[in-house]
């Protein structure tokens, strides 16, 4: 027969143990509810002039890296195309682009990726080029473009499919945000704010 001080022992620690495991279940669940809350973050949509479908006019804009490029529907290359509006004082803007340069290798077969920016110094644009690596993509500088689309905030990116027309658009504040573009767009969404709203209200 065990001793009376080992049995209560015995007791005190399965006492313990279903406490701790009560505990951990809560704490599972905290986090599911605390990553739904915030789970994904995706590009904030602002514009009030671009809208899902939307198709963009064809434009030809020069290019400071060389020739000229079609913006929207008519564009030579066959593929759609992600505009990045940036600025070379923008310090929010240089901390994407790793993940744009990134994204332009994994996406180049279905997307032609394309910078965007405005203001009347050619100089700081190239210095800005040289500076950051972007010689091989398509630079255009036009005040004009950003005020059509409603950008009034930067980094913003707007993704267009092959035939000009608006498949996801948002302030890019992170990589996570540029990459809610494409996200959003296999979801069929012009954002994954869109996407998580739908779905709570289902």
């Amino acid at each position: 027969m065990l001793p009376d001080g080992l049995i209560f022992s015995q007791i005190a620690l399965w006492v313990v143990v279903l406490l701790l495991a009560g505990m951990n279940l809560l704490l599972l669940r905290q986090v599911g509810i605390l990553f739904e809350r915030i789970a994904p973050a995706g590009a904030l949509a602002t514009s009030k002039v671009l809208a899902k479908g939307l198709e963009l006019p064809g434009r030809k804009e020069p290019s400071l890296t060389g020739g000229e490029i079609v913006i929207g529907s008519g564009n030579a290359s066959g593929k759609g195309q992600l505009l990045f509006f940036a600025s070379p004082d923008c310090p929010v803007c240089k901390s994407i682009l790793p993940a744009f340069r990134s994204l332009a290798m994994n996406e180049n077969s279905s997307t032609e990726f394309v910078l965007a920016s405005a203001g009347e110094d050619p100089e700081e644009h190239f210095a800005f080029i040289k500076n950051e690596g972007l010689h091989r993509f398509p630079y255009i500088v036009s005040d004009r473009l950003g005020m059509e689309l409603g950008i009034s905030k930067l980094p913003y990116a707007v993704l267009l499919d092959a035939s000009g027309k608006v498949e996801a658009f948002g302030l890019v504040n992170t990589r996570e945000h540029l990459e809610s573009l494409f996200e959003a767009r296999e979801r069929g969404v012009v954002s994954l704010q869109q996407f998580m709203t739908e779905g709570r209200r289902a």
